[in-house]
């Protein structure tokens, strides 16, 4: 490579980190988003209520990110608080159903760089294990590196085990989408709904992570055979020498009952945001026309997490 090649190179290595570094002015939230509701799973406030978690250097919080997220589970008649407190037998009392979205270590917070150590303490992964299986329901979303390292010590303690990468198809650009006309997206109650105005047969994703599951899992979203994962030290900087793993067949989404709850995962958290992204303030994540299905599908999985939908399998 000659030295203009190089320094081109390098410089289209450093704005990506910096760009994966300066989030917080590249993505806001697109508070205009409201998608209809037809028919709403509980009255306005009576649902069960939502923890969503902003004790650990969140990227997604309920006012931020993920205040449509937030927003739309509201008007669907749950009620949505912020969770500021360190996960215990104490703090999780209060809720039904606990929301993680790309949590990070504090080593992490303005750093996305290797080491990627867990967001949660030994004492906080047990205190959340016990109450999901004792009748608590999780959704769990890791992104691409380092959300994924961040929240692995919590998953490995339901048989999930995250690749700390970003999942890429090495044969298309652009967002990935799950169909279940080729198999990508799995039947089931999440995709059915309790309606047939509430199936869902395509779910678009935003690059994020894989993982796959231990001890039995539903699979919902399956990453085709083209897919790696570009496992780079520095968010951002993945360049063709970036060491990869091949992740076809693995999950993207997946759900399992754990005791007496339910856990939902998924690799990718702007699936479930609406965001305005890049300079140009284009549309990421619900509000993307290829993602049209996707707000169907969050209120599915909410409504198998809240026991709406069919009973979940391969309890552990």
């Amino acid at each position: 490579m000659n030295k203009k090649m190089a320094a081109l190179a390098l410089c289209v290595v450093v704005t990506s980190a910096l760009s994966a570094l300066s989030a917080d002015a590249q993505q806001v939230a697109d508070t205009s988003f409201k998608p209809p509701i037809n028919n709403p799973a509980y009255r306005t406030g009576r649902g069960p209520v939502v923890m969503l978690d902003e004790a650990h250097f969140n990227f997604h919080t309920a006012e931020g990110r993920y205040k449509p997220f937030s927003e739309l589970l509201r008007r669907d008649g749950y009620v949505v608080r912020p969770s500021r407190l360190k996960f215990s037998r104490a703090s999780l009392r209060g809720g039904r159903i606990l929301v993680i979205a790309n949590p990070l270590a504090e080593r992490n917070r303005t750093d996305w760089s290797l080491p990627t150590p867990s967001a949660f303490s030994e004492e906080e992964v047990e205190a959340v294990r016990d109450w999901v299986k004792g009748g608590g329901s999780l959704l769990l979303i890791a992104d691409h590196m380092p959300f994924p390292g961040a929240a692995g010590a919590l998953a490995l303690a339901f048989g999930v085990r995250f690749s700390n990468g970003y999942a890429r198809d090495e044969k298309a650009q652009g967002p990935m989408l799950f169909k279940l006309s080729d198999g990508s997206l799995k039947d089931h109650p999440i995709t059915r709904g309790r309606a047939e105005a509430e199936r869902v047969d395509s779910v678009a994703t935003f690059t994020g992570s894989a993982f796959q599951v231990e001890g039995g899992a539903q699979p919902l979203l399956v990453l085709g055979s083209s897919v790696s994962s570009f496992m780079t030290s520095v968010a951002g900087q993945i360049t063709d020498e970036t060491p990869r793993v091949p992740v076809g067949g693995w999950y993207q989404g997946a759900v399992k009952g754990f005791g007496k709850g339910r856990v939902a995962v998924f690799g990718e958290a702007a699936m479930f945001s609406a965001q305005l992204a890049g300079p140009g303030r284009g549309p990421m994540g619900m509000n993307a026309p290829v993602a049209a299905q996707n707000p169907q599908f969050l209120l599915n999985v909410m409504h198998w997490l809240s026991g709406r939908l069919g009973p979940p399998k391969n309890r552990r």
